[in-house]
């Protein structure tokens, strides 16, 4: 007897039982899976199949191979409804190698394509076998779990399996997350969405939270392929120690990613996207990516074909256009020459000159008043509040370090870790830009030169709103790592004499960040000048645009400081718009 014939002869005994469900066909599957190739296993995985996994996974060796889903006896493949249709999408994006199964009818999908239907019976009068099809359904299953994954050679199709990976990762996770929420769960899960919520997205949803973290978590992976040199072995675990040591918050979260604690129903996939990366060399389809967009930096650039696969509206919504290089490098080089003709500082960005502030200790007296005490600090300290993946900020290295370099050859180091590192800053709202960041200004200094005299220090490059008011954490809750970030955002906010706002702030018409700190700062600018009447503006909602409230946040941070230099690259709105109070009143 055939595998098929005896295969059909168990579901059919189960079938006529009368009683049976979906589930209940599933040994029968899993005998005839197993019997298929003794080079490959086959999981059954029940309790991933409630949070939106495929039921089967077919490995050989460490590599998934192929993936099953399993439907109940009549279920009608072509019409399935609902969120089924919805999650057949996610699959055949996300699984090249995946079979479609009623029981009975087995639908072949390669790389998202129909490759071949076979239906071995129908239900009719009971379950009627078509015995000529047993054969024709052997051989398929065969060369289904005989499938080699194929090695990706090109940036668009790594773009999207990344993007389609990612999905799955941001589905899985928002419905164990819900899941886990409604049954009260203190899990490691739990504790990180909360923390979220406390010290940084304060209105943030489970979706949401679900999406930043796989958006996040699939960048990371890729960074850290980047940066390998064993290209025959990836895994998550060895992903943790690929990253940089200069961000002690992305080891902590890949930690977590790359530790025993992951939660099951999605470690399943983050293997799979390792397996992703195992299967291409990146630094060759980086240059070729470098090649066709005639970028400088496709680590930064390829980010924008990730999105844009990975969700193009969310890509549209946050504005991930990149800032033009020339852009850039100009508003650096003219802050660096107005410090010079406007300041008396001759060094300009790479100036070390110190003054001395009152600083926030953290901690409080008796009758609960903050403790400071007096530091020495650079007078020329950077911000890029919205600093997204580190354009602007890693062109400020490139500019100081080329100075330092050809002043004061074999000083680099040095002056990196006492003079460079401790007054450049950058604030992040969103997850896997702040991540990019990270990375980016690292392998800038790496490729300038930089060694570390022992532990690299961490770069002041932090996750938090800057649009929020700098506020002192008295406890550290649930996930220590973002508390602590939280923490030392604050300190910047309220201590450090920031003396050089720069960067591209976001645009965003009537924006959602409307907290009562900034939007009392704004109250500043709904004034006529002079300050007492309110503005004479037929629609005064436009001041309410983000990249408005950036420049009151920046005008707020150097008016504490006593002076300083503005260079944002901004909408054109205020030049060529009815007048408003904005440019007429402050700038």
């Amino acid at each position: 007897m055939s595998v098929i014939a005896g295969y059909f002869e168990k579901i059919a005994a189960t079938f006529k039982g009368g009683q049976a469900t979906e589930h209940s066909y599933r040994p029968a599957l899993y005998e005839l899976f197993s019997a298929l190739d003794e080079r490959i296993s086959v999981t059954n995985e029940p309790k991933r199949v409630a949070i939106g996994a495929p039921d089967f996974i077919f490995m050989r060796g460490d590599v998934p191979v192929g993936h099953c889903e399993a439907k109940d006896v009549g279920v009608e493949l072509k019409a399935l409804k609902g969120y089924s249709v919805e999650q057949k999408q996610r699959y055949l994006k996300g699984f090249p190698n995946l079979l479609y199964t009623n029981g009975l009818d087995f639908e072949f999908y390669r790389e998202a394509e129909l490759i071949r239907s076979i239906s071995i019976g129908d239900v009719l009068m009971g379950l009627q076998p078509k015995p000529e099809a047993f054969a024709e359904l052997e051989a398929q299953l065969k060369d289904f779990v005989a499938q080699t994954p194929r090695t990706i050679t090109s940036s668009k199709r790594l773009a999207e399996l990344m993007a389609a990976k990612a999905v799955l990762i941001k589905d899985v996770m928002g419905r164990a997350l819900v899941a886990d929420l409604e049954r009260n769960g203190d899990t490691d899960l739990t504790a990180q969405y909360r923390a979220f919520q406390e010290h940084l997205i304060h209105d943030i949803t489970a979706a949401d939270f679900a999406d930043i973290y796989a958006e996040t978590i699939a960048y990371g992976l890729f960074a850290a392929r980047l940066h390998d040199q064993t290209l025959d072995t990836f895994s998550r675990q060895e992903a943790l120690e690929l990253l940089p040591k200069s961000n002690p918050f992305l080891r902590r979260l890949f930690g977590y990613i790359a530790g025993p604690d992951l939660d099951d129903r999605m470690a399943w996939i983050i293997d799979d996207l390792t397996k992703i990366f195992l299967a291409c060399n990146l630094n060759e389809i980086m240059a070729d990516f470098g090649r066709l967009t005639g970028q400088n930096d496709p680590f930064l650039h390829f980010y924008e074909t990730f999105l844009a696969a990975y969700n193009p509206a969310k890509r549209k919504a946050r504005g991930v256009w990149y800032t033009p290089e020339p852009v850039v490098n100009f508003i650096v080089r003219a802050v660096d020459e107005v410090l010079k003709s406007e300041f008396g500082l001759a060094d300009g960005l790479a100036d070390t000159s110190k003054i001395r502030i009152d600083f926030d200790t953290g901690q409080t007296d008796k009758k609960g008043k903050a403790i400071t005490e007096k530091r020495d600090v650079h007078r020329v300290q950077i911000l890029d509040p919205a600093t997204g993946t580190g354009t602007f900020l890693a062109e400020v290295i490139k500019q100081i370090g080329n100075r330092v370099k050809a002043s004061a050859p074999g000083h680099w180091s040095s002056y990196v870790e006492t003079e460079l590192i401790p007054r450049i800053h950058g604030f992040e709202l969103l997850m896997a830009s702040y991540a990019m960041c990270h990375m980016k200004l690292d392998m800038i200094l790496t490729e300038m030169g930089y060694t570390p005299s022992g532990e690299p220090p961490r770069l002041s490059v932090y996750l938090t709103n800057s649009l929020e008011e700098g506020e002192r954490v008295e406890q550290v809750l649930f996930a220590r790592w973002l508390a602590e970030e939280a923490r030392e955002a604050s300190k910047i906010k309220r201590d450090m004499p920031i003396m050089c706002v720069i960067g591209n702030p976001p645009y965003s018409g009537e924006s959602a960040n409307k907290g009562d700190w900034i939007m009392g700062l704004m109250e500043a600018y709904k004034k006529e000048p002079g300050g007492k009447e309110k503005l004479k503006e037929r629609n005064p909602k436009w001041i309410n645009d983000d990249y408005v409230k950036f420049i009151r946040f920046g005008e707020h941070m150097i008016e504490k400081n006593g002076e300083g230099i503005l260079g944002f690259i901004t909408n054109h709105g205020y030049l060529d718009n009815p007048p408003s109070g904005v440019c007429a009143g402050t700038f």
